[in-house]
């Protein structure tokens, strides 16, 4: 279903990852765009998913444009991972940026490395229709919060890797992207334990963490880090109750002792949802920790975690050439 009409975009209550919460208040911003729902990137897989769609947010203008694709978390156990993209378009149109919001299965569905196969394909049909959709084929860039920050690690860590790669949907394209920000993401399954097979991770392997070591071990994201990655940004409050800070702690390390440039913007005090992470009241409260040319910065107090700043890392890894004078991140 396509609407050609104008569409206001603004923040709204929803769902975040694991947990309830609401869409950042500085994404609140109104912005016209075209709107295209529902376009399914490879054919549904059972016949009643809903795991092989997106949606597309495009700002006005006839030039390519850089796209950010995001998959919102749920710990692995729905098939709606556009959903909220349209909650932060708007301030994302508004700087020039496209969105996709793109659902992969969930693990009733499919089991691992199904997700990634999906999220693959979605990335490979993008690119495929770069020039329908105008956007610009080698400036990529995914995010998402919780099991969807584990799909950005995933997908930004693995570009490449032909044993991820499957084979749905549009063949014959890279699906790879050029950057990454994740939300409190899991980034290795090993250290989360079991659950006697009910977990969420253990649902998504279909085995007992224990019982499926290199399995788990290829879900994970810390896995795959090289000296190859583009760069990624984590963000994590330290007070997150369903996925421990450690995890990206973890990778994090993992990123620094391989010389990658990455971001981590650590939040005292917030828990499992983006309006915590980003709340204002927490800015100046945080740990910065920066990785370039295998240099570490660590600053406290900034830099503060805004759509500004995120935007601004985003122009910086993609090359975009754009500066934004008013990013006071």
């Amino acid at each position: 279903m396509k609407m050609r009409t104008g569409v206001a975009i603004a923040a709204s209550a929803a769902l975040l990852g694991m947990t309830a919460g609401m869409t950042p208040a500085s994404a609140r911003e109104t912005r016209l765009a075209e709107v295209i729902k529902d376009v399914a990137y490879a054919p549904a897989q059972p016949a009643t998913s809903k795991g092989h769609l997106l949606d597309l947010y495009l700002p006005a203008g006839g030039e390519a444009r850089p796209l950010v694709i995001w998959t919102a978390g749920s710990a692995w156990q729905r098939d709606d991972g556009k959903s909220r993209a349209d909650s932060f378009a708007g301030v994302l149109n508004a700087r020039g940026y496209a969105v996709a919001g793109v659902s992969i299965r969930s693990s009733s569905q499919a089991q691992f490395p199904a997700q990634v196969y999906d999220f693959k394909a979605a990335i490979r049909f993008l690119r495929a229709n770069a020039a329908k959709y105008r956007l610009d084929p080698k400036r990529f860039a995914y995010m998402g919060d919780s099991s969807g920050g584990w799909t950005t690690q995933m997908a930004t860590l693995t570009g490449g890797e032909e044993s991820l790669e499957g084979d749905i949907g549009t063949t014959g394209q890279p699906s790879n992207v050029q950057a990454g920000v994740a939300f409190y993401g899991v980034s290795d399954l090993s250290k989360l334990g079991g659950g006697g097979g009910n977990s969420p991770q253990e649902k998504l392997l279909g085995c007992a963490v224990t019982a499926c070591k290199e399995k788990a071990a290829q879900a994970s994201p810390i896995t795959h880090v090289d000296k190859s990655d583009p760069p990624l940004m984590l963000l994590h409050g330290q007070a997150d109750s369903v996925v421990n800070h450690e995890q990206s702690v973890m990778l994090y390390q993992a990123l620094k002792a391989s010389c990658r440039e990455t971001q981590f913007i650590s939040v005292p005090d917030a828990n499992h949802n983006m309006n915590d992470v980003m709340n204002p009241s927490r800015f100046g409260k945080q740990t910065g920790y920066t990785v370039s040319n295998c240099k570490e910065t660590v600053s406290n107090g900034s830099p503060n975690p805004t759509w500004d700043h995120i935007i601004t890392f985003l122009d910086t890894a993609l090359g975009t050439g754009v500066t934004r004078s008013h990013d006071h991140g």
